[in-house]
């Protein structure tokens, strides 16, 4: 009785935490509207939208749809990189290991170089060859060898996200120098500068779906954690919940990549901290993970648009805050060799 009494108190207090994260990101999500650089730098007042035109429509046409999609780029690849390292049983695996990133990188570039950037192919053509790489990651995967299932799938993904970077140099080097490629390595630096309602009505669905199965699975997620042997005994089926979690994680991760650009770091460093603050029962670091996600890409999309008159990078401040994060994480981190 003591043991479940006291389950429920942490349990109780697991989704207290999660409820105050919830509070904190809509609170920066509210403040965000109005952070930027009109009509003064860094901050809008919130009197202006009743007498300004221009403030209004800046407000609710283009900070509303970017916040919006930066929470979804955040939760979508904090929540995938949780289901990788734990489906995976790695901790240094990220949303790009299937060779979904460089996938949609190469399309992107693909679609730059012989559409005329059409923004709404170049979103299309990335997605499209997100899931490629995916599928073939799959495909391969079936034909290795050696190993394990877990480690044909990573061995797999290597390769593959090779193969794509490969390609992508290729179209680099192909690329016009004075029009193209610039647009593919601004594309590639991430960045959510042309993100509007269309953008954000393109990435919601695939988000939700994804999102939504996650969650739904997440209690399977400490099973996989198991050997299969153990999984199956306990009544899980692991191939097929394994499938179905790594397909929600890269639908996800390939819609905001179509529209975001390579967006580092999130999938790799916020799942740590989120197990650290919560622990490592998917129930509480799952939604954690989201939520954490979601804030991290938001407060980096601010900086990015408003620290300087010309916009700064996303990627670039998501991979130099999560870098920094990485390492301070492992100093405090004590890892114990057993002999």
């Amino acid at each position: 009785m003591n043991l479940r009494r006291s389950e429920w108190v942490v349990g109780q207090r697991g989704w207290g935490r999660i409820g105050a994260l919830l509070a904190a990101m809509l609170i920066i999500a509210g403040t965000s509207l109005f952070i930027g650089r009109y009509p003064a730098p860094y901050w809008t007042s919130p009197a202006l939208l009743g007498q300004d035109e221009l403030a209004r429509r800046l407000v609710f046409s283009l900070r509303l749809p970017r916040i919006l999609a930066a929470l979804m780029v955040g939760s979508s690849l904090a929540a995938s990189g949780l289901v990788f390292q734990m489906v995976f049983r790695n901790p240094l695996v990220e949303p790009g290991l299937l060779g979904v990133s460089q996938g949609a990188a190469f399309g992107a570039a693909l679609s730059i170089l012989t559409l005329h950037s059409s923004p709404l192919l170049i979103e299309l053509s990335a997605a499209v060859f997100a899931m490629v790489g995916l599928l073939l990651s799959f495909l391969l995967a079936r034909r290795l060898r050696y190993g394990g299932w877990v480690l044909r799938l990573i061995l797999a993904g290597i390769a593959i996200s090779a193969l794509f970077a490969a390609g992508l140099g290729i179209l680099k080097y192909l690329a016009d120098p004075l029009s193209e490629l610039p647009e593919i390595t601004f594309w590639l630096l991430g960045g959510l500068w042309g993100v509007t309602w269309r953008e954000t009505v393109f990435v919601l669905p695939p988000v939700l779906l994804g999102l939504v199965l996650i969650m739904a699975l997440r209690w399977r997620l400490n099973l996989l954690t198991l050997s299969d042997e153990t999984a199956i005994s306990l009544g899980s089926r692991p191939g097929r919940e394994r499938s179905l979690l790594l397909l929600g994680a890269v639908a996800a991760v390939a819609a905001v990549t179509a529209v975001g650009g390579i967006v580092g770091w999130v999938g790799l460093i916020i799942p740590h901290v989120a197990r650290r603050l919560f622990g490592a029962d998917a129930k509480h670091a799952l939604p954690a993970a989201i939520l954490m996600g979601g804030i991290f890409v938001l407060l980096c999309d601010n900086l990015a648009r408003s620290m300087l008159a010309g916009e700064i990078p996303l990627g670039i401040l998501t991979s130099f805050f999560g870098a920094l994060g990485f390492a301070l994480l492992m100093m405090r981190t004590r890892v114990r060799l057993r002999p």
